[in-house]
């Protein structure tokens, strides 16, 4: 496994909209240290210009959407893919279709330092959406605790 979780990314959220969603994300990231104090502005700045959401129909019909929020690595301090679920669906905007809303339940944030970074482990979460099989992807989508998500991801992805 080249891309990195930790244990302690791991995050569930309640929240509804998509600014108090990576806001929760982002004071929580900081305080793990593994973003900078400008953080929050480019990721919600980068969602809106180019968004995240990603619909899973071509996964498998009865899986939730995603997103995959990220920004330059200036921002950031380490290399990990964040995972989080979400209790309630949070409107972000189709990567393909931008005019497109989506309610989305689960996001993999990523944190990459260097500079192309981000492609590759968008690429990484891309190839384990692809690869792994519908039934395992709607375990992984209803897990609502941290620790099981963790688990999973490690034994997995």
């Amino acid at each position: 496994m080249t891309t990195e979780f930790s244990p302690d990314a791991v995050f569930t959220s309640r929240q509804t909209e998509q600014d108090e969603l990576l806001a929760e994300i982002y004071t929580k990231l900081l305080k793990l240290g593994y973003v900078k104090g400008n953080f929050l502005t480019h990721v919600v700045e980068r969602e809106q210009k180019f968004p995240t959401g990603l619909d899973t129909k071509s996964l498998g019909s009865d899986l939730p959407n995603i997103a995959i929020p990220h920004t330059e690595g200036q921002f950031v301090n380490t290399q990990l893919i964040v995972p989080v679920a979400l209790e309630n669906p949070v409107v972000f905007h189709n990567m393909t279709k931008p005019e497109e809303a989506l309610e989305v339940r689960f996001l993999f944030m990523l944190l990459d330092t260097k500079p192309d970074g981000q492609a590759k482990l968008l690429a990484e979460v891309m190839n384990f959406l692809a690869r792994t099989p519908e039934k395992k992807l709607q375990i992984l989508f209803n897990l609502h605790e941290t620790s099981s998500i963790y688990e999973f991801l490690q034994q997995n992805f």
